[in-house]
């Protein structure tokens, strides 16, 4: 049998004689289960946060994305356009341009970035799911979709042919420029739809055919900005990265989602780690109650001690006692937390308690690695909160009544 474990069972299920000494014991294990509930709640919540932001970076990034190196754009072959279609692991890939251009609307000018799709575009992303107003533009058309930031600034609405929408981008090219004229090519468009998805999308965003950008950038048939690609269900990213990187050559970098919301993923994973650091140091403060409550039994229990001191019991073995005590009662408050916890969690997700518009109700997101988290920074603060206090016991302390 273990000796020490036994004793600290008994120790932890029994009361004191003294009241102040098992309320103290009371708001001790107390603090741990609102520590643990409170970590693994706030935990959940920005999990559930972070899925959420994430959610409409899927709507407009693709699962991956080739970008040239150096420069704006880059050449597709013929050749390479055949390659990619052998390639099984993707199910469909549309080609970009990108380009930043002035919008003139109703005698009013604003700055945005227009982006030519073709007509596979749609079935890379899901655009048709944040269409808030009209449809989607028409492939060889002048038709523009424009994010619903530009609408609200120009006071644009959607298929007024009594006023077009005229875009200009500078010409390429040196020299001076001797009139206005000369210096953008421009085009005159109609909108016909407006799309939401959030505000810095929203607020710079304009949408056109391909041809139409190839034709207003000067651009080659075969040059391109960008092409992006939605993958098949169930396939390897990393082995379809390396293929497509096989085929668009060395002058093409290939990003997945992450990477390309490198800033946001990095912002919100460094917002995580301070609040979990944050209430890691709540928790050290509640640990000292675990500190105090044990050291207020050593006292309580002198007689005890020195009982099992005479019967051969060592100095060590009633550090043990008192280190086990502590150490239980950390992780048996800290599991009752936990199932707390998940239990408030459950009823958000079921209920909707806690709303942040009357729409729109607290995200969170049960993961089971913050289970682990939790537990095992309650159980390491709990042991080195109980090993702080065993060491208190002395051999005059046992000794001497």
């Amino acid at each position: 049998m273990n000796f020490p474990l036994h004793i600290a069972k008994r120790y932890l299920r029994s009361k004191s004689s003294n009241n102040a000494i098992n309320f103290i014991t009371y708001i001790a294990v107390i603090g741990v289960i609102l520590g643990a509930a409170s970590l693994f709640i706030v935990l959940s919540g920005f999990a559930g946060l972070k899925n959420f932001t994430l959610k409409f970076s899927s709507v407009v990034d693709p699962d991956l994305k080739a970008e040239p190196t150096i420069g704006k754009s880059f050449l597709l072959s013929e050749a390479q356009i055949e390659k990619l279609n052998q390639i099984d692991d993707i199910a469909v890939y549309s080609k970009i341009i990108e380009e930043r251009a002035f919008i003139s609307f109703d005698e009013k000018t604003y700055l945005a970035n227009i982006k030519g799709v073709d007509e596979h575009f749609q079935k890379v992303v899901a655009i048709d799911s944040v269409l808030e107003y009209g449809s989607w533009l028409d492939q060889k058309s002048n038709q523009i979709v424009v994010g619903w930031g530009i609408a609200n600034n120009l006071s644009m609405g959607v298929l007024d042919y009594s006023k077009t929408v005229n875009v200009y981008v500078p010409k390429p090219g040196k020299g001076q420029i001797t009139s206005i004229k000369n210096a953008f090519n421009s085009v005159r468009t109609l909108n016909v739809g407006i799309f939401s998805i959030n505000e810095k999308f929203d607020d710079s965003y304009l949408f056109t055919s391909l041809d139409l950008a190839q034709n207003l950038l000067n651009y080659q048939p075969n040059q391109t900005s960008a092409i992006e690609f939605k993958l098949k269900a169930g396939v390897d990213e990393n082995v379809a990265k390396q293929n497509i990187q096989t085929v668009l050559g060395a002058d093409v970098i290939i990003k997945n989602r992450a990477q390309l919301n490198d800033a946001l993923y990095k912002m919100l994973n460094t917002e995580n780690l301070a609040v979990y650091l944050i209430f890691t140091l709540v928790l050290i403060i509640a640990f000292f109650n675990i500190i105090g409550s044990l050291v207020m039994m050593m006292l309580d229990k002198k007689k005890s001690l020195n009982t099992l001191f005479n019967i051969g019991a060592t100095v060590k073995d009633i550090r043990k006692i008192f280190f086990l005590q502590g150490s239980l009662m950390s992780i048996v408050g800290g599991i009752i937390g936990l199932v707390v916890a998940i239990i408030i969690a459950l009823l958000q997700k079921a209920f909707d308690l806690v709303m942040i518009t009357p729409s729109l109700a607290y995200p969170i997101t049960i993961k089971i690695e913050n289970f682990f988290v939790v537990f095992f920074t309650i159980s390491i603060l709990g042991i080195i909160a109980s090993k702080i206090a065993s060491v208190r016991i002395t051999k005059s302390l046992v000794q001497n009544i």
